[in-house]
């Protein structure tokens, strides 16, 4: 999520309110004791976990907890994009990191290429805590490759106080009332972009069908012409400020403008749906820690790890334990959060879209934004 690309640029300007919420000054707190059934390996102390995670989509105190209660040092990069991330694994030819956090489609992506480990489950006791849904995800069914993180959907997130009726289509794009002519963004990000068109149109989101995307382009150049810009990382902003009246949004992003903005900014996924989208943690075949890279995931799965990075990321974790032990008055703030399990599953799940067909969509979507 997000998915979810370059997150810090939303994330950092709500730090401090969801700080606040959540009484620490980096979102976690103290290291949480040790879980029933969760002890970690003795041969792990003394060794280096390398990691790659999107910029401030983990509390600090969770890698410094982790490293206190194992005695495993932890290397934490930084990637911007899926795209980032995946260009650094190849240009290492699959080497490189122990751990890396990549959305669904990269899990299949990494799997073909025989760069992503067939994940020894048990070594992950805590994997029990997913939620049952989380292991018949699309694009892994039985997580066999990869460990869900955070999982959310897509919509139109709003200013009601500056929209007539509550938008309930895709089409408000393409066809805007006198309130948002001009006044809306939609994502530019390849796999969002012809979200809209597509999900309007009928067809699937991951289709690779030429002429279906020949008329999805249609629909999302018609829909340009209504826009301020195709904008993955202000839109939110745009909506504090009145600017935009009405955005595309990744969930968790809307909550970034219902942070600044509470009484006047609410989210609706369209009556035509949306997409089920999961960032997940790959462990990589080359990695010589793979025993550390299994007890990271065991202790990001402990409910009360997890309860700290939902309430620092204000995204949902396909985890029952966690969201139950998320602080009641958040959840309020921040409905998104309580979309449920079987909510996010009336959604289709993105997956991979092959070579040919991800060719096709970035070449389409270059098109577009031209």
């Amino acid at each position: 999520m997000r998915h979810r690309f370059l997150r810090l640029v939303a994330v950092v300007s709500v730090a401090g309110l969801v700080l606040a919420a959540c009484g620490s000054d980096d979102g976690g707190g103290s290291p949480p004791a040790a879980s029933d059934g969760a002890a970690e390996p003795a041969d792990i102390s003394g060794t280096t976990l390398t990691i790659s995670n999107w910029d401030a989509y983990m509390p600090k105190s969770v890698v410094k907890g982790f490293e206190q209660e194992t005695g495993v040092e932890v290397e934490y990069a930084i990637h911007t994009t899926n795209e980032d991330i995946m260009g650094k694994i190849t240009a290492a030819n699959g080497t490189g990191f122990d751990l890396v956090f990549v959305s669904g489609p990269f899990v299949q992506a990494l799997t073909n290429l025989g760069w992503a480990a067939e994940i020894d489950q048990s070594q992950i006791p805590n994997l029990s805590n997913l939620d049952p849904e989380a292991t018949e995800l699309a694009f892994d069914p039985g997580n066999t490759h990869s460990v869900p993180y955070t999982w959310g959907t897509t919509g139109i997130c709003y200013r009601d106080d500056l929209v007539g009726d509550a938008p309930t289509s895709w089409e408000a794009f393409r066809t805007p009332s006198p309130q948002t002519d001009g006044k809306m963004t939609m994502l530019g990000t390849d796999r969002w972009l012809l979200q809209p068109a597509l999900l309007s149109l009928g067809y699937s989101i991951n289709t690779t069908d030429p002429a279906q995307i020949e008329e999805a382009k249609a629909w999302t150049m018609s829909a340009k012409e209504n826009l301020l810009a195709f904008d993955d990382t202000t839109f939110y902003s745009k909506l504090v400020s009145g600017e935009a009246s009405l955005v595309q949004a990744w969930d968790g992003w809307c909550e970034y403008g219902r942070a600044e903005d509470p009484k006047n900014i609410d989210f609706v996924i369209p009556d035509e749906g949306s997409d089920l989208w999961t960032d997940t943690m790959v462990v990589l075949e080359a990695s010589e820690n793979k025993a550390a890279a299994y007890a990271f995931i065991d202790y990001i799965l402990r409910p009360e790890i997890g309860k700290s990075i939902v309430e620092f990321t204000l995204y949902k974790m396909p985890n029952a334990g966690v969201m139950a032990a998320v602080d009641p008055a958040i959840i309020a703030d921040f409905p998104t959060l309580a979309i449920t399990p079987t909510e996010l599953f009336e959604q289709e799940a993105q997956t991979d879209l092959g070579e040919d067909g991800t060719i096709l969509w970035t070449e389409t979507a270059t098109e577009i934004k031209a």
